[in-house]
């Protein structure tokens, strides 16, 4: 121990300037480094030296704190790189920016990064969810040993972190919490929905940094308050999708941006490959009149909406994606881990189908949407990440922020209309499952799709997106496609029952197929010489790794689609009753559509006198619906007791159903209308 060094209580009162009282304070509360030997107190010279820097205004904080970026090994490229070009463009004198880097590439990392050596005080870090919210305090918690991406990377240093950077959320406390912190992180609603207990209280140059994580959002109104409150502050918009679907722009100059395919070469993100269902004959019922089209002809009409929304909606054309993605994600399968599948579904009906059509296959299937319960969702959540599930259906879920490296196929039966929606969904299953390796096997992914879906367009402007066009990068900012009217996801809209498209049959021959990313052979290869270099290995080899690579995975344009995946009778009969009760529910619902009957309304238990004795028209309604039901099956059979072809026909009748208990509830309502009487009871 270098005894000059080291100071005792009396000397390092001194030395600090302060009494041995707030000494004494100080060093019981943690706040000042200090040792004990045997019962006495003392202080290392050195260390005081730091803590006396880290306590000066938090103005100078992370100016003059020491970092280590430039040179740091344990940082990925797109976070150094993003880093030192957003340096350069804030001491230009930059104030609003943009940096694109794709999911799996470091984006958390880079936002604890941006603060230094460039906030010349308090900095504002705003999360879309509380998901990313969470994640983003524990990288930047000090005190949080396995998961501070300052101590991993080894960015500060300990004597660097004595005093700070101290991070706080906005769950608890109040204004002095934030005083003390040097940065605060939440998610929009908190700050932007609970104004009087935050942002009115904090002055308008509290924070000189906004970063704000996955920045496609921040056009919304609710982020324009928390910017204009802090006009002075400098901005930062983080995304890896940097699209929206209200046609706002993100505000700010795109300072840095990081391609897919750079990150798909060094192994960051996943490789993958497009299928698309491609029929050799698809014969249809539209408007009354019965065709059939060659696969050229399906090519040339896939544009048309009514078409594409027909496909996505027809149960034969699901069936054909859901058997090739099953068998896509058995050959993933073959290495040994348990990748698993998400589908993305147009409405929640649409996605019980999807569901049921998995089940009956043999894998276990749920959907999550935002209508079930908060504790239905963490149990389908929690059945996805410990594997219980093979497959999981959304419906507008699983957003940003949603980390699951085991999700490696994407199953499409929602015909997206713009970039946006369509690459945020592929982006559930970029994470790779391991590290730096990009001709891993378990860091391949597939995209599934039926070709008249029209998807096919969407990935030729990702490709576009990926040349650095810059008129294609101000159009998709913009985005057009209109968001799903919520009554359309649940279902209870009054509309048709049936679409106005019917796909009779399709023959099924090949797939259609192209890889995702316009990644060259030569890039990749030129990535595998530098790479077996650096392990010692003969570059020369690189080539013939991954020409056989590409020769394992059938790179070429078309391929044979899967044969039909057997269908388990049991399965199929308690899919065929879940689905059976759904649909009732279902058309429960737009009977009172239909007749302008409120839900928690009861008119049809109490006024309507038609049999049924419920506490609300909802729950009269589905009596209604179960008793047509049983009356068309007859027998008097309980449901139990049915097979799987009554249960199928019995949602096939539905559409009867409901238009005839339609005709008896108008009838009621017209004659106590003529009667004058009040039919509205609440």
């Amino acid at each position: 121990m270098d005894n000059n060094n080291w100071l005792s209580t009396e000397q390092a009162t001194k030395y600090l300037g302060i009494s041995k009282t707030n000494l004494y304070n100080l060093s019981q509360e943690g706040k000042i480094p200090v040792s004990k030997v045997g019962k006495k107190w003392v202080y290392e010279k050195n260390m005081l030296d730091e803590w006396i820097r880290a306590n000066k205004s938090i103005d100078d904080f992370f100016i003059n704190i020491s970092y280590s970026i430039e040179n740091n090994e344990a940082l990925r490229e797109p976070q150094r790189d993003g880093y030192l070009a957003l340096y350069d463009y804030f001491k230009k004198g930059g104030k609003k920016a943009i940096v694109q880097i794709p999911v799996g590439c470091g984006k958390s990392g880079l936002a604890c990064m941006i603060p230094l050596g460039l906030s010349n005080g308090r900095v504002l870090v705003i999360a879309p969810n509380l998901t990313i919210k969470d994640e983003l305090y524990q990288n930047m918690d000090i005190t949080n040993r396995q998961k501070c991406f300052w101590r991993k990377t080894r960015i500060l240093t300990e004597a660097s972190m004595i005093a700070g950077p101290y991070a706080a959320t906005l769950d608890e406390g109040n204004i002095s919490i934030s005083e003390k912190s040097h940065i605060i992180i939440t998610n929009i609603q908190q700050l932007s929905t609970n104004t009087e207990k935050w942002l009115v209280n904090f002055k308008d140059d509290f924070f000189d940094l906004i970063i704000v994580d996955e920045g496609h959002h921040s056009a919304a109104e609710s982020w324009n308050k928390v910017f204009e409150k802090f006009s002075k502050a400098k901005i930062v918009n983080l995304t890896a999708t940097p699209f929206r679907s209200d046609r706002k722009s993100i505000d700010g100059e795109l300072v840095y941006r990081y391609p897919f395919k750079s990150a798909s070469i060094k192994g960051f993100i996943k490789k993958l490959k497009a299928s698309y269902v491609a029929p050799e004959k698809l014969t249809f019922t539209a408007k009354g009149e019965t065709k059939t089209y060659t696969l050229k002809q399906v090519l040339e009409m896939k544009t048309e909406t009514w078409f594409s929304r027909g496909i996505a909606l027809s149960e034969l054309c699901n069936i054909s994606i859901v058997d090739n993605s099953l068998e896509k994600l058995e050959q993933l399968r073959q290495s040994g881990t348990k990748h698993q599948l998400i589908a993305a579904a147009c409405s929640i009906r649409h996605a019980q189908m999807i569901r049921s059509l998995y089940s009956e296959r043999g894998y276990n299937a749920e959907v999550i949407h935002s209508n079930l319960k908060k504790e239905e969702k963490e149990r389908v959540i929690r059945d996805l990440k410990n594997g219980t599930l093979d497959c999981i259906i959304q419906v507008q879920m699983l957003g940003e922020g949603f980390d699951h490296p085991k999700l490696s196929v994407a199953a499409i039966f929602n015909p997206y209309r713009s970039l946006a929606p369509y690459i945020q969904f592929v982006g559930r299953i970029l994470r790779v499952i391991v590290q730096n390796d990009p001709i891993h096997p378990d860091n391949y992914g597939h995209i599934v799709t039926h070709v008249g879906l029209n998807l096919d367009e969407q990935v030729k402007l990702f490709k576009d997106f990926e040349n650095d066009d810059k008129s294609f990068w101000e159009k998709v900012t913009g985005g057009d496609d209109p968001e799903t009217p919520r009554e359309v996801i649940e279902g209870s809209i009054r509309k048709r029952f049936n679409d106005a498209m019917t796909v009779n049959s399709e023959i099924i021959d090949s797939l259609i197929e192209e890889d995702f990313t316009s990644v060259e052979d030569s890039e990749i290869i030129a990535e595998l010489e530098n790479k077996f270099k650096n392990l010692g290995i003969d570059p020369s080899l690189a080539k013939e790794v991954f020409e056989k690579s590409k020769r394992d995975r059938n790179l070429e344009n078309t391929t044979k689609s899967a044969e039909p995946f057997s269908i388990q009778p049991q399965r199929q009969w308690s899919e065929s009753k879940k689905r059976l009760n759904e649909e009732v529910k279902r058309t429960a619902k737009l009977l009172l559509n239909n007749c302008n009957l409120k839900m928690e309304g009861r008119e049809i238990p109490y006024k309507y006198s038609i049999g049924v004795s419920s506490r609300n028209n909802f729950v009269g309604a589905i009596e209604l619906v179960n008793k047509k039901v049983n009356d068309f099956i007859g027998n008097d059979k309980i449901r139990e007791k049915w097979s799987t072809e009554e249960l199928k026909n019995a949602q096939l009748e539905l559409e009867n159903i409901l238009k005839s208990l339609v005709r008896l509830i108008k009838k009621i309502q017209y004659d106590q209308k003529s009667k004058g009487t009040n039919t509205n009871i609440n």
